[in-house]
């Protein structure tokens, strides 16, 4: 079992989340690049709980520890980039009804049965929203490479429950609203909103629930001419890393679902020449045609479920019991820290994964 992704600029992360620590190992990185370990540390910040009500309340320092791949004159080296991240904060005994009783909609029963029992699964091992820290850490690396061609990466909270914040403008995204917004707490485009969705996330918790959301990404100054069709497309590495994101249960770019209600003369984007430039009209594609950019902004959208570990009473089954053939149902009541909306916390990551995704395309031609 490998948790690596790639061809080019190939992403592995490896440790549990109660284990010593999380990292990760980024091989492809060219020689040469500016490894502005600074902003690399405020972009991985932006992923912690900062001691917020709608946040865990575990506290890790998350502070990057490099240790390969970034020379004394802070550059790539060309060579693999290792960074690891100390786990400090664990509270394990909240998890002692595992293995034997697995938490509805976790991974908990499909990875004991993949791994034949060996899986650790304290605060959920290596399934865990934890291991989200070095996905951003290996994204906000490949930020640094794309910065070199002039591709912006930012995204926000369009959903939180049933408040909805503004979508971005498709065809001329106002990209420094969306980096400002990364100082709220809850980073929605409309700040009344984003109190709306504060609300609703502590309603939610309140009654010892969660609730999901959607995060809107956007990537702009991406050249025409990156990706492949059919398997190698765009959209499909794009999707694959929003996917490998816990919690991430659907993906769409541009019009997305909405386009099977369009006719084809207002989906498709008419072309015109500005500045000697070609653009669209409109940007229902999401910038990407054919499993290839088209140079107008790439625009996602992933859904993110509600939070699995909620306090509340639910049905799971013993399977200590179940083996033997005994009455196997129980009752569970999950403790601990989480997230009751894990959508707020996941905006980093969500610009991560694309990134990744887009330096991979990128260094592949």
């Amino acid at each position: 079992m490998s948790s690596n992704i790639g061809r080019a600029f190939k992403v592995q992360i490896f440790g549990e989340s109660h284990g010593k620590m999380v990292g990760v190992t980024i091989d492809g990185m060219p020689a040469g690049i500016p490894i502005d370990e600074e902003w690399l540390n405020a972009f991985v910040q932006r992923r912690a709980a900062k001691g917020s009500a709608i946040a865990t309340a575990r506290r890790e320092s998350d502070i990057p520890r490099i240790v390969s791949g970034v020379n004394e004159k802070g550059r790539s080296t060309g060579y693999p980039i290792t960074a690891v991240f100390e786990n400090s904060d664990t509270h394990s005994s909240d998890y002692s009804f595992l293995p034997d009783r697995p938490r509805p909609g976790h991974a908990d029963y499909p990875a004991i049965t993949r791994s034949m029992g060996e899986d650790d699964l304290r605060g959920s091992g290596h399934h865990s929203g934890r291991l989200t820290l070095p996905h951003v850490f290996a994204g906000g690396v490949a930020m640094l490479l794309l910065k070199q061609i002039g591709v912006d990466i930012a995204a926000h909270i369009l959903q939180v429950g049933n408040v909805k914040d503004a979508p971005v403008d498709p065809v001329e995204p106002d990209m420094d609203a969306l980096h400002q917004c990364h100082t709220r707490e809850v980073p929605a485009l409309d700040a009344a909103v984003g109190d709306r969705m504060m609300q609703t996330i502590l309603d939610a918790k309140a009654r010892l629930d969660s609730v999901g959301g959607i995060v809107e990404v956007v990537a702009a100054g991406l050249p025409a001419g990156i990706g492949a069709p059919y398997f190698d497309g765009a959209e499909a590495a794009i999707a694959q890393q929003l996917f490998s994101i816990p919690a991430v249960k659907g993906v769409e770019f541009g019009a997305g679902f909405g386009c099977a209600a369009m006719p084809g003369s207002e989906y498709n984007d008419p072309y015109y020449v500005e500045d000697g430039e070609i653009r669209t009209e409109r940007n229902a594609a999401g910038g990407l045609l054919g499993g290839i950019s088209n140079g107008m902004p790439v625009i996602a959208r992933c859904a993110f479920r509600p939070t699995a570990s909620i306090a509340k009473e639910q049905q799971t089954v013993s399977l200590s019991a179940a083996a033997v053939g005994d009455d196997a149902e129980v009752t569970l009541i999950v403790h601990g820290r989480h997230d009751p909306c894990v959508a707020i916390r996941a905006v980093p990551v969500v610009e991560a994964a694309v990134a990744i995704a887009l330096a991979d395309l990128y260094l592949q031609g």
